[in-house]
Parts: C-alpha cells; sequence; structure tokens
C-alpha cells in the first residue's frame, strides 16, 4: 500500500530529472521499464511452481486431517508407517516446488537491487559528465540530487515487486474464493412465508453436485401429504443422500423445483424455514457446546422441548446417569459418546420442538436393536402430530412406520407408492428373476453330460 502512495511521487521525480536533463530522465524511465520487466518475468518464472505447491501443500494437509479422523483405524491395523510415507512423499513434493520457486524469486530479488545501485551509480555519473559539459541545469549540486532522486523514485518499484508475490497469493485466494462462492448460486431474497405444514412436492427434478453439470438423480417426482411417512431405500450411490440434500434446500437443482407447501425450497430463507425443519445427515458431528445445547440447536434452550426430544430416542435416562447431565459437554473436548450415541443425540436435535418436515439420513446406521425401536416410535410419535417424514433407509425396521416408499438405483426413481404396493412388486420381480435364473441353471447341460455325448 505504502508503495502504491508513493507512485504519484515518483512522477514528480521523474519531471525533475527530466527538467534537469532530458538524458537522466531517459535513463529513470530505463530504469523503471527494467524494474517492470523483472516483476513480469519473475510473476511468469515463479507463479507455475508456486501454484503447484500451493496444491500440494493443501492436498498434505487435507491428507494429514484424514488420517487424524481415522487415527483408530490406522493404529490398529498397523498402517501407520504407510500413512506417514505417502504424507511425507506429498510433504516433500510441497517443499521441493518451494524450494524451486523461492530461488527464482530470490534471483529476480537480486536483479532488483543490482538495477537499483546501479541505477544510481549511473544518474551520478551521468550528472557528472553533465556538469563538465555544462549540459546540466543547476550545476554540480543537481548531480547529486539527480542520483538521489533516481534511488528514490525508483524505491517504491523495488518495494512493490518485493511484495509482487504476496499480491500474487492474495489474487490466487480471491480466485479460490470466488470459484467456490459460485459454485453456490446466490438465494434471492424472498418475502417471509407462513410456517410450512408439510406438503412436499418434487417436480421431476434432476439434480447433481453443485458446480458440476453431471447429473445424479434424473426425473425423479413424488409427493407427500402431511403426517406421512416416505421410505427411500436403493443400493450404495443410488441417489440417496443426493436427495436428502436437495429437500432441505441444500443443493439447488439443475431442472424441476423441490417445493413445500408450493414454495422452492431452496429459496426458501434458511433462518425462517429453518426452526419447522428436521435434519439428520449422515455423517453425524456435535458441536461443542453441552447436550442441552446441541439438542436445542444452539438456540434458547427450552427445558421441556430438549428432555421431550431426548425422551422420543430414548436417550433422556443415559443423560440423566451422566456426572453434568444435560450440561454435559460435547464436541472435540467433551464427553465421550458412542456411535449410536452421537446419533440419537443428532436425532434429537432433529425432532426438536415438532419439526413439520423431517429427513432423517441413514439415521439408523450406528443404532442397535434398540435403538432401531426408539427410532421407530419416534416417528410413529410425531407423525401422529402431522409431521411429514423422509427416511434414507438400508434397514427395513424403518419400513414397519412407512407409508410410502421410493425405490432409487442409479439415480433413477424405479418405483414410488404405498408401501404395501412397493414391497409387493419387488418381490414380485425378485421371484420373477429367481425363477428364470432357476430355468436358465437348469436348461444348461453339466459339462459331464456334455462330454458322455
Amino acid at each position: 500500500v505504502g508503495a502504491v502512495m508513493e507512485a504519484p511521487i515518483s512522477l514528480v521525480f521523474m519531471v525533475i530529472l527530466f527538467l534537469a536533463s532530458p538524458l537522466l530522465g531517459w535513463a529513470a524511465v530505463a530504469g523503471a521499464v527494467v524494474q517492470v520487466g523483472l516483476a513480469w518475468l519473475n510473476e511468469r518464472s515463479t507463479n507455475p511452481p508456486l501454484t503447484e505447491a500451493n496444491r500440494s501443500a493443501i492436498a498434505a494437509q487435507q491428507y494429514a486431517d484424514g488420517s487424524l479422523r481415522n487415527a483408530e483405524v490406522i493404529e490398529a491395523m498397523g498402517m501407520l508407517q504407510h500413512i506417514h510415507q505417502r504424507w511425507m512423499d506429498k510433504q516433500h513434493a510441497f517443499l521441493q516446488l518451494q524450494a524451486q520457486a523461492s530461488d527464482k524469486a530470490g534471483g529476480f530479488q537480486a536483479g532488483t537491487k543490482f538495477v537499483q545501485t546501479t541505477m544510481g551509480s549511473l544518474l551520478l555519473g551521468l550528472g557528472a559528465w553533465l556538469v563538465l559539459d555544462n549540459a546540466l541545469a543547476g550545476g554540480p549540486g543537481m548531480m547529486i540530487v539527480a542520483s538521489v532522486l533516481g534511488g528514490r523514485m525508483l524505491a517504491p518499484l523495488v518495494q512493490m515487486v518485493s511484495q509482487w508475490r504476496a499480491v500474487v497469493n492474495v489474487r490466487d485466494a480471491w480466485r479460490r474464493l470466488d470459484q467456490l462462492l459460485t459454485q453456490l448460486p446466490e438465494r434471492p431474497p424472498a418475502m417471509p412465508l407462513p410456517a410450512p405444514r408439510g406438503l412436499l412436492n418434487v417436480e421431476n427434478v434432476i439434480a447433481g453436485a453443485p458446480g458440476s453439470n453431471a447429473p445424479i438423480l434424473r426425473g425423479v417426482a413424488f409427493a407427500l401429504q402431511p403426517g406421512e411417512v416416505l421410505a427411500v431405500v436403493g443400493p450404495s450411490a443410488s441417489g440417496k443422500t443426493t436427495l436428502a440434500r436437495l429437500l432441505v434446500g441444500l443443493w439447488p437443482c439443475i431442472s424441476g423445483k423441490v417445493r413445500l407447501d408450493g414454495a422452492d425450497v431452496f429459496a426458501w430463507d434458511k433462518l425462517e424455514l429453518g426452526p419447522h425443519l428436521g435434519y439428520l445427515p449422515q455423517g453425524v458431528e456435535l458441536l461443542e457446546g453441552t447436550l442441552a445445547e446441541n439438542i436445542a440447536r444452539f438456540g434458547e434452550v427450552d427445558v421441556d422441548k430438549v428432555h421431550e426430544a431426548a425422551r422420543l430416542v430414548g436417550l433422556h435416562e443415559f443423560i440423566l446417569s451422566l456426572p453434568q447431565g444435560y450440561d454435559s459437554p460435547v464436541g472435540r473436548d467433551g464427553a465421550i459418546l458412542s456411535g449410536g450415541q452421537r446419533q440419537r443425540v443428532a436425532l434429537a436435535r432433529a425432532l426438536y420442538s415438532d419439526p413439520v418436515f423431517v429427513v432423517l439420513d441413514e439415521p439408523n446406521s450406528s443404532l442397535d436393536e434398540a435403538g432401531d425401536a426408539a427410532l421407530a416410535h419416534a416417528i410413529s410419535q410425531l407423525k401422529a402430530r402431522g409431521t411429514s417424514f423422509v427416511v434414507m433407509t438400508h434397514r427395513t425396521s424403518v419400513l414397519a412406520v412407512a407409508d410410502k416408499m421410493l425405490v432409487l438405483r442409479d439415480g433413477v426413481q424405479q418405483a414410488f407408492g404405498p408401501r404395501d404396493q412397493v414391497l409387493a412388486a419387488l418381490n414380485q420381480a425378485a421371484a420373477q428373476a429367481a425363477q428364470q435364473a432357476q430355468g436358465e441353471k437348469v436348461s444348461t447341460p453339466a459339462p459331464a453330460m456334455v462330454a458322455a455325448r
């Protein structure tokens, strides 16, 4: 910033040098051109290795973070040496690229200092020659002034060259941030809407990850009335998690709409809609705070509602058995909870304050038999109060409380309708496939019989 502020003064110094002697002025301009050329060459030569170095550093850090999250698995199965070596390879690649860029930048900085020193001596020599030739306005004193002004004129350029790398880093960081932000389109401002009742309509949705045009879901369409439970089933990578993110407005649709009570969920103000929604993602994380704060979504803690949510998921007695009860800290440095207990706390958070629409992504992946029963009981209780549920699941325990069923495969809707009809159709298709496979097996002669013929 200081160098930019001093740039106009450099122009004043250049004008003074031209007034003293055009030769001195052009010499100063030549020095400035050389400085700018060095800065350009510095950028051209150091930018590629520095860009790769930054990418390598980010990759190494992400790898280290992922390894820390799986530290128990790495230690238990003796993977530490291999993981450490792979991280060292990534770190070595980063350091090598950084050293390469630093060596080049150091050479250009040395060249810049050399030009600055040479420029001062050149102006002093030219000034002396012009004095001897009686061609310097101002006489011998101007010779010294010209040398000083030349150095002062080049000083801002030298500073900008030395700080150029920081400017480039800021530019690259801004580009990365801009690219990240443009992956998710800005939500248009919307008028306040009345509280939803839980009427869901998914209108021929095609959707993929933000920033990508490759669709994960194609042509998904269904409707859900308030108080109904929809079970979404399908193999892994069938698009269930993508659908869950669409239903709560985290991801936009490429085409089609997800509407709650007729309003586009993605465009709905999340501060306004959030209290009426419940969401349990597949990867459960609890935030730094107490159990009560996590269940109450870090808003004002309503004790009765917190207790009710904990009772719904069968967690109340366990929490009371803790030394600090609902004030027990959880998160990074808090109470140690099992995977099933964390999932129940997150489920209680999703069911807090009787939301009208709840999306659960594999809610029983870490639950035992008792947890499964508590989940089914909680869904039944809120269903009776008019809450709509969409549950992504692999287990059959949730199907007992489901009204409708949606089958996904490879991102395409295979079946949708009342639970019993869809189950009957699936069982019939499975029986036909088994019968066809058995028929093919019987019609194929055994190798021994072929040999006998």
